[in-house]
């Protein structure tokens, strides 16, 4: 049975926890998060044998052209560094023969089914981590500089060469007056060459600086959200208090007469803690918070309403949808549902396979059945295709 906590509106399945993978160089993903998740780097040769790139040059140029889709152009020349963010026109980019330029086209998953398969393939790392897929493509040289991420990544060679130099970076100090974040003295440990279906994984804090060997250099980076505390907390506090049905007024019929005005009484400084201790008190709406918060659509991102009438059968999940649970909830972009019983597991398995076969869709209740339609309705899932 779902309550709609506010007004509202092929299956991919997560992989195997202990089965070896050639994605993680023959590791299983328990082993992996063991050993190197958010510690050690991992170089993994053909992590994807005879990995082809998902789309052309020419098609991810074109992208770059598009003002729903977030891309930078960065230009390496003697004289130093220039940024331009997108959308980019193709005049607007170096000749293909120019050294030391890059193109990054950022979120390739949201546009491109493929691109949003290969991202489930990582799902071996809860959602509410897995952030996007971007592509750089490089000519002979470039790159962005030696620098460190606040998250974990993916690299993924998808063609041409590039060179990988990386460090466990103590001095994080950046170069001034320059309009990217590169570090002041890298220090790299490790040098190498990836080719296409390559991969390297980096925790945290590595420094690493990537150079294109030859030219026509496509990378995947498959990067992971680190939500940070202050920030994750502000919006935490933002929607529940939007949501507080809470009244009551500051009283203080005890106030004596003061001859100082401007200092800040101490019963409306306790008035203001009991506030914020009484918002968090409320554990199921910092639950929903959360959940809303995780699984907000990113900006420049909207669903098409579906034109097709609504017949009930196999369905999959829009990639641009995110979809995650708790134990007394689930959560789709951006929205809250209570959930319990058999529709609590039948919506589950639609976040965590990213789809329903006709079989599950038929066992379904007349609310889910609703919600479902809603959703459908919406854009946020698709019928599937017969094959």
């Amino acid at each position: 049975m779902f309550k709609p906590l506010k007004s509202s509106l092929p299956a991919l399945g997560s992989p195997a926890p202990d089965v070896p993978s050639p994605l993680l160089g023959g590791l299983s993903p328990s082993q992996f998060m063991r050993r190197h998740w958010q510690k050690k780097p991992l170089l993994i040769r053909a992590a994807i044998p005879g990995f082809e790139p998902l789309l052309s040059r020419q098609q991810l140029f074109d992208m770059a052209t598009d003002e729903a889709v977030e891309s930078r152009l960065i230009v390496r020349k003697a004289q130093g560094w220039t940024l331009k963010q997108g959308p980019l026109a193709r005049a607007s980019l170096p000749p293909l023969k120019q050294p030391g330029w890059t193109l990054l086209v950022q979120g390739v998953d949201l546009h491109l089914d493929a691109a949003h398969a290969l991202l489930q393939r990582f799902r071996f790392v809860p959602d509410a981590r897995l952030d996007d897929l971007m592509i750089s493509w490089a000519s002979d040289g470039g790159g962005v500089g030696p620098h460190f991420d606040s998250y974990d990544v993916f690299l993924l060679q998808a063609t041409g060469q590039r060179r990988w130099r990386i460090g466990r970076q103590k001095d994080l100090s950046l170069q001034p007056g320059v309009p990217l974040k590169i570090l002041s003295h890298f220090e790299p440990e490790e040098e190498h060459l990836l080719n296409p279906g390559d991969m390297l994984y980096l925790p945290p804090r590595w420094a690493h600086d990537g150079d294109a060997v030859g030219g026509d250099c496509s990378t995947y980076s498959i990067g992971f959200r680190a939500p940070q505390r202050g920030g994750l907390a502000g919006e935490l506090l933002q929607r529940m208090a939007d949501e507080l049905d809470d009244s009551t007024l500051y009283r203080d019929p005890q106030q004596p007469a003061t001859a100082n005005p401007a200092a800040m009484p101490a019963a409306l400084e306790a008035f203001a803690a009991d506030a914020l201790q009484r918002l968090l008190a409320e554990r199921q709406s910092l639950a929903c918070a959360l959940g809303e918060v995780m699984t907000e659509p990113k900006p420049r991102i909207w669903f098409d309403e579906a034109t097709d009438a609504w017949v009930p059968g196999a369905l999959r999940l829009d990639r641009r949808t995110r979809m995650m649970y708790d134990e007394r909830h689930v959560f789709i972009n951006g929205e809250s549902f209570r959930a319990g019983g058999a529709d609590a597991r039948l919506m589950r398995a639609l976040a965590d396979q990213r789809g329903l076969d006709h079989r599950q869709v038929g066992r379904a209740s007349t609310d889910a059945l609703a919600l479902l339609q809603d959703w459908f309705e919406a854009g946020w899932l698709h019928r599937t295709e017969p094959a």
